[in-house]
């Protein structure tokens, strides 16, 4: 799947947004990637990470044997990741702000995990992600994720592999230039303001 063929299933969703958003980092962009909406068609979803998956290379896809994703945005698009490559998929969640499996879910010593984002721009949640994921016993072999938006800094600390990468600018609040601070800024992510 081509960059042009992965932005036409945003835009078939309306998942590309335009406007002033408010970022779950706290940074300011120009431009969303509304995940959920491109994930709520399950055939959209399942093509996306098939793709994703075709671009891992095939060392790393021998070696995966769970696909793990940090709650929520990562859920569908791990659970869609795993089926493409045959695996079980399992989630974090921060019941007290700090990420880790439940609902029964484990991995057994040494087993060789894919953390999946859906958007990754920061790091800080992927990373964070890694080591609960550690912590629970699991090593974590690479991480994967539909959109890298960190335009090239984000650091995973394991090899990283985005279907597609979106370099557009982001800000500090206190300096977003002056025509996005001229348009009321929202906040269409998942995380409280």
């Amino acid at each position: 799947m081509t960059d042009d063929e992965v932005l036409a299933e945003f835009r078939a969703a309306e998942a590309l947004l335009e406007g002033h958003f408010i970022l779950s980092s706290g940074l300011r962009s120009s431009r969303y990637l509304q995940c959920a909406r491109v994930l709520m068609n399950p055939a959209r979803g399942a093509r996306l990470a098939e793709a994703l998956a075709a671009k891992l290379p095939a060392e790393v896809r021998a070696q995966i044997e769970a696909v793990v994703s940090p709650a929520m945005g990562g859920v569908i698009a791990g659970q869609e990741m795993a089926r493409a490559l045959g695996v079980d998929a399992m989630f974090l969640e921060r019941p007290t702000g700090t990420f880790e499996l439940r609902r029964g879910f484990r991995l057994a010593p040494g087993q060789k995990v894919l953390m999946m984002e859906d958007v990754v721009t920061t790091g800080l949640s992927s990373r964070e992600a890694i080591v609960a994921i550690r912590a629970a016993g699991g090593e974590v072999v690479a991480a994967a994720a539909l959109v890298d938006r960190s335009n090239g800094s984000a650091d995973l600390g394991v090899p990283f592999y985005p279907l597609i990468r979106i370099d557009v600018p982001s800000y500090e609040a206190d300096r977003v230039p002056p025509e996005l601070a001229a348009i009321p800024a929202v906040k269409p992510g998942s995380r409280a303001a």
